[in-house]
């Protein structure tokens, strides 16, 4: 009886043993297995212009920098659209800069010697027209004469006053409402030209950030639009592991956590990663989380940064995610 007893507690020791290994594994993740998918942000990206496309300088898989010209559209009709815009603004600014400068000085003194013409044209058509009253007096000109020398003396002396406003006007110089509308004439030409520089700079569809071509929709000739794709592009970082978490394990976790990433691919190559992400509202597991006590369960959403200089990582590959629950989170969330 007393050694059935030593065998009973022996194997209840090793019972207890095995699970508690099972649960607490040599890496200290304290038995919390997250399983999940990679994933990574993607960009679809479509021109901002409806022209034709004249150029494509990417293919699939290719990896691209942040700003690297992706496509190009024709510009034929619109460059000399701006060149007409640069034109008519230049045009303006000439137009402003002549009301700001006032009348010139030459202007001016030619306004001066023309009064003084008319002075003496009306002076001379003055004295003809007293001459010709005289000669009507005494019957030796007619009384057609006369009236036509008072004619030609009235229009020597509104020539004479016409000058001189013209004369005042040159003086005074521009009205201060010319000079407003002249501006804002010049910055309406101004804004045609940016719109026109800005559609031409949009001409070039760049890449935002640095990521991978997944898909080329668009080929040279065809009709570009701000509504059809033109490129979809997977950002190189960051990348991550969407996982799920049950109530009873997110306790254990902490933004920051250092973590192991394994994937069926590379076998026996883990990957470094942290926890940056804990979700604060519980969902149903997703059909992708085939573990069979989640199925059914609430879950939270984990996720996962790693770092994947390689390239190697793909969206919706199956990863292994182990957290480390001694890792020093401090320092981790700092780093």
């Amino acid at each position: 009886m007393k050694r059935i007893l030593i065998i009973v507690v022996f194997l209840a020791i090793l019972t207890g043993g095995g699970a508690y290994w099972y649960l607490h594994d040599r890496n200290g993740s304290g038995g919390v297995v997250l399983y999940g998918n990679i994933d990574f942000r993607q960009v679809d990206l479509a021109f901002n212009g409806s022209e034709r496309v004249a150029e494509v300088l990417v293919e699939e898989g290719d990896r691209v920098k942040k700003d690297q010209v992706l496509g190009r559209l024709d510009t034929s009709r619109l460059a000399p659209q701006a060149a007409q815009a640069e034109a008519q603004a230049a045009s303006q600014r000439a137009n402003l800069a002549r009301l700001k400068n006032g009348s010139r000085p030459e202007d001016i003194a030619q306004a001066r010697a023309n009064l003084g013409s008319a002075k003496v044209e009306a002076a001379n058509a003055r004295a003809q027209y007293e001459r010709q009253g005289s000669l009507a007096l005494r019957a030796v000109a007619s009384q057609r004469s006369l009236e036509m020398a008072e004619s030609e003396s009235k229009q020597a002396d509104a020539k004479v006053e016409v000058n001189q406003k013209a004369l005042d006007l040159l003086v005074i110089g521009p009205r201060i409402e010319d000079i407003e509308e002249a501006e804002a004439q010049l910055r309406a030409a101004d804004a045609n030209v940016a719109l026109l520089h800005q559609q031409l700079a949009e001409a070039n569809l760049v890449a935002p950030v640095e990521a991978i071509v997944r898909s080329r929709l668009i080929e040279p000739g065809e009709m570009a639009s701000p509504t059809r794709t033109a490129f979809s592009l997977a950002t190189v970082n960051p990348k991550w592991v969407r996982a799920y978490v049950s109530e009873t394990q997110i306790g254990l976790l902490r933004p920051g956590m250092k973590a192991t990433i394994s994937v069926d691919s590379f076998p026996g190559r883990p990957i470094p990663g942290w926890i940056g992400f804990i979700s604060s509202v519980s969902e149903f597991t997703p059909k992708t989380v085939q573990t069979e006590e989640l199925r059914s369960s609430l879950v939270y959403e984990v996720r996962v940064f790693v770092e994947d200089p390689d390239n190697v990582l793909r969206l919706g590959m199956p990863a292994t995610v182990r957290p480390d629950l001694s890792s020093d989170v401090a320092a981790t969330a700092q780093k």
